[in-house]
């Protein structure tokens, strides 16, 4: 199941940047597959424990049987209030791969993918109202613009945010396949797949806010982490790594540094190493890691 599911992302990375304590307590803030989940396991002993988060209901039938593994059906942004339930202070490691899972990507009927005529849908939580048929429907096109704009960096989002709005006044825009066909004639032939990706992208982030939902679960790490416990972040765009970097070097996301009275820079964690990507083997045998971005933090 767990390779159908999501083939895990610098995996071997991943498991060194933890630098494990056999015995101590771990957090896959993404579980999925369970891929990074089950690699974690293997370097923890019998007293060792590894909690894994995640909203998708789909993701609850890879859960791993053992007793070491607790899994936890919520979102990474309450990580703190799920730790604090099960009477856990602070955590030697947390991973977190903040891609989309090749499942989600696979299962058509989700809208993920620019590839199948889905309904527009996108949420990772299954069980929220807001998903992308409502926000492609009912948003304004200064609202639409700016998603756009922001999430997506298209330099064309006014026309975008236009096209759609005169389109859904005829009739509503239900299907992935219908949203592309509305805005297909404002887009260069050549560039088609790219602004598809990236208007996809604009609409997911903010269906599932997540940007603030990483921001939300940085600053939680950042407190539950134990001191030289280490963090692990793996983005795939540059929206995602801007927001571990700037936290991880200055401790906020505005990527000032704060300094206390003696000049000492005011930050949680250091960075460790340097930024990671993948190798050409790993791109070859999957294509979706190719704009994986991998860091290493650790707490002060």
């Amino acid at each position: 199941m767990m390779t159908l599911y999501h083939k895990p992302v610098l995996l071997s990375e991943a498991i060194a940047g933890l630098a494990i304590v056999p015995n101590g307590i771990y957090v896959d803030a993404t579980f999925g597959g369970g891929g990074h989940a089950r690699a974690i396991l293997e370097h923890l002993s019998d007293q060792g424990k590894l909690f894994g988060f995640d909203q998708d209901l789909d993701a609850q039938s890879n859960r791993i049987i053992d007793e070491r593994f607790e899994f936890v059906a919520s979102n990474f942004s309450h990580l703190k209030q799920f730790l604090k339930f099960y009477k856990v202070d602070a955590v030697d490691g947390i991973l977190a791969d903040f891609g989309v899972s090749s499942h989600q990507f696979d299962t058509e009927a989700r809208g993920f993918s620019t590839r199948a005529n889905a309904r527009l849908d996108m949420r990772m939580n299954q069980s929220q109202e807001l998903d992308a048929h409502q926000i492609v429907n009912s948003y304004s096109a200064k609202e639409l613009q700016e998603i756009f704009s922001t999430y997506g960096e298209l330099r064309n989002s006014k026309t975008l945010a236009q096209r759609i709005v005169a389109a859904r006044e005829e009739k509503p825009i239900n299907t992935t396949g219908e949203l592309m066909a509305e805005v297909r004639s404002s887009i260069p032939k050549v560039l088609e797949n790219k602004i598809f990706a990236q208007l996809f992208q604009a609409l997911r982030i903010e269906v599932n806010q997540e940007l603030e939902v990483l921001k939300q679960f940085l600053e939680q790490a950042a407190t539950v982490l134990k001191p030289q416990g280490r963090l692990v972040c793996i983005s795939y765009h540059s929206l995602e790594d801007r927001l571990v970097k700037r936290f991880v070097q200055n401790g906020n996301f505005q990527g000032e540094t704060e300094k206390d009275f003696y000049g000492n820079s005011i930050r949680p964690l250091k960075n460790v190493g340097k930024l990671i990507v993948p190798q050409g083997d790993e791109i070859k045998e999957n294509s979706r890691a190719r704009s994986a971005k991998m860091r290493i933090a650790e707490k002060l």
